[in-house]
């Protein structure tokens, strides 16, 4: 999910289209947060882990 909001957010900043690099900046945003709570141990969608 981070890999792909950085892939967005860089297409979306070359082609200026604003509805990817938004896009992008959530998918960013939402995968950093389950990151980060798989990483202090908390289920995320039911798995342990999250990555």
């Amino acid at each position: 999910m981070i890999a792909l909001g950085v892939i967005l957010v860089i297409v979306g900043f070359l082609t200026g289209v604003s509805i990817l690099w938004t896009i992008g900046i959530i998918l960013l945003v939402v995968g950093a947060a389950l990151w980060l709570m798989g990483s202090m141990g908390h289920a995320v969608a039911g798995r342990r882990h999250y990555w």
